[in-house]
């Protein structure tokens, strides 16, 4: 109990300095959004996300080894290694924090649009309410439909966070619990597991509780606008340019061998025999990420799908899906790598495995939120006031408002579904050598990172570019607008020019 008490409380000091960076890297992200909102110009919002995209899709092993070897071995800003001080805090905290806020910031972003275009809004720049309170506001309104995701994050950030425990020396609650499981010490790995289940569980009580302080009223009185309105989706060229450019990198490595070995062309940097350069064996990188994307964008691709499936069923029974997903949320991916593991040993199904059994959570708990908000809308009582049936209700409204919101969440999560399959490849629970899977590729060059950076590079630049591509798409996915009708399309005549509206 003693040594599980003082990792918690590690743990729990990472979390909440991890928690300050998220809020500012998702406001950073929100803050063109929000400029554009009060101004009225939300037609100007275009190409937002791109770097929320690749902070995302940086692996945070990667991202806080290189933290620890420029900041604090080569600059010598601040400590790379161990815990003694708050100022241990900081770049563990930037290595957690950045890739959880550019999500949340991404997923707020989304919202806001919406938000802005009610009527509150509207009246409230009619009346010469000032734009700060009005982007206030804005926020306000949409932070409810996140609240169960925030509580989700707060225990990822203190159990999840083992690869980056491991890198900074830190003794958190991640770190012990996974020793414990590898040395099979059963008290300390249970005690550790049970602190994780009771952290999640105060999570997301705290998380509903907060939802029903701010906008329970409104959910009770059925007073609620939707904010998944259908949308013209124009043309996007982003996601074919950045899927373009990762099919080229994939095709151009399929057409080399994975497994040459040049003894004599070790860590040879990029050239054009070699463009991302060869790895500590004299393999080339190129040649290894391209036969390897077929693992990695596979896997991901088919468990993204199976969790956007199963987090939407689920989300639609909040009853069996909230304390189902606080209970399965405290078991880490690395932890769930390692039970998989002891069951049906370690391969390439042990990284799928795993991560196919947590990735439904955070979907699951975005639909519950949605769902919530969108019954209380008005439009549903005025359907259920029409004689509507339930299942009317769920078919032709309630799901194609919820599902569009969620497929898109479901996409900015690819990148951490093939991010968490990396991570237990770096941790070695995945494929093992000479395999070329991403994760694995990470883990061996890892340790060459300071003379042969381009060996690491190359792949995190490719899981950053499949961030992009995820966060473009998803943009694309929207609810289609409903023609009108001859019968209710409003004639041309009764037509008003804006200018000479009253």
């Amino acid at each position: 109990m003693p040594a599980v008490v003082q990792a918690l409380g590690v743990s729990l000091m990472l979390m909440a300095a991890a928690l300050v960076v998220a809020a500012g890297t998702a406001a950073a992200v929100c803050a063109r959004t929000l400029r554009l909102g009060v101004r009225r110009r939300l037609h100007q919002r275009r190409g937002a996300g791109g770097t929320a995209a690749v902070l995302a899709a940086l692996p945070e092993f990667l991202l806080a080894s290189v933290l620890a070897a420029v900041v604090g071995v080569h600059l010598g800003w601040l400590p790379a290694l161990g815990w003694y001080g708050p100022q241990y805090l900081v770049l563990p905290a930037l290595a957690l924090g950045l890739p959880a806020g550019a999500l949340l910031g991404r997923l707020l972003d989304d919202m806001l649009p919406a938000a802005f275009a009610e009527d509150w809004a509207l009246a409230a720049a009619a009346r010469g309410i000032g734009g700060r309170e009005v982007a206030r506001m804005a926020v306000r309104r949409c932070v409810p439909g996140l609240l169960p995701n925030i509580g989700l994050f707060v225990t990822g950030l203190t159990g999840g966070a083992v690869a980056v425990e491991q890198i900074f020396d830190i003794p958190g609650l991640g770190r012990t619990t996974l020793q414990a499981a590898v040395a099979q010490d059963l008290p300390v790995l249970q005690a550790g597991t049970l602190a994780l289940v009771l952290l999640a569980a105060v999570a997301g009580s705290l998380a509903r509780l907060a939802g029903r302080l701010l906008i329970g009223p409104a959910l009770r009185d059925s007073a609620l606008p939707s904010l998944h309105r259908p949308e013209r989706s124009g043309p996007r060229t982003a996601p074919l340019v950045y899927a373009a450019l990762l099919l080229a990198v994939v095709v151009l490595g399929l057409v080399r061998d994975p497994l040459a070995v040049d003894t004599g062309a070790r860590l040879r940097a990029p050239s054009p025999a070699h463009p991302f350069g060869t790895d500590s064996l004299g393999r080339d990188v190129l040649a290894r990420i391209g036969h390897g994307a077929f693992g990695t964008l596979t896997l991901a691709l088919a468990i993204s799908a199976a969790a956007l499936v199963a987090g939407v069923l689920l989300g639609l029974l909040p009853r069996l899906s909230e304390p189902l997903a606080d209970t399965v949320n405290a078991v880490p991916p690395v932890l769930a790598g390692l039970l998989v593991a002891g069951v049906a040993g370690s391969g390439a199904a042990t990284p799928a495995l795993a991560v196919a059994a947590v990735a439904w959570v955070p979907l699951a708990a975005h639909t519950s939120a949605l769902l919530a908000q969108e019954r209380a809308a008005v439009h549903i009582t005025a359907t259920k006031g029409l004689g509507a049936s339930r299942l009317y209700l769920l078919r032709h409204e309630l799901l194609p408002a919820v599902v569009p919101p969620v497929a898109r969440h479901a996409l900015l999560r690819l990148p951490s579904v093939a991010l968490a399959l990396t991570a237990l490849g770096f941790l070695g629970l995945g494929t093992q050598p000479p395999d070329p899977e991403w994760g694995l590729l990470l883990a061996e060059n890892q340790p060459y990172v300071e003379r042969a950076p381009w060996a690491v590079l190359a792949p995190a630049a490719v899981l950053a570019l499949l961030g992009l591509l995820a966060v473009t798409a998803a943009g694309g996915v929207r609810l289609p607008r409903r023609q009108p009708t001859a019968a209710v399309r409003e004639p041309e005549s009764a037509v008003v020019p804006v200018g000479e509206r009253v």
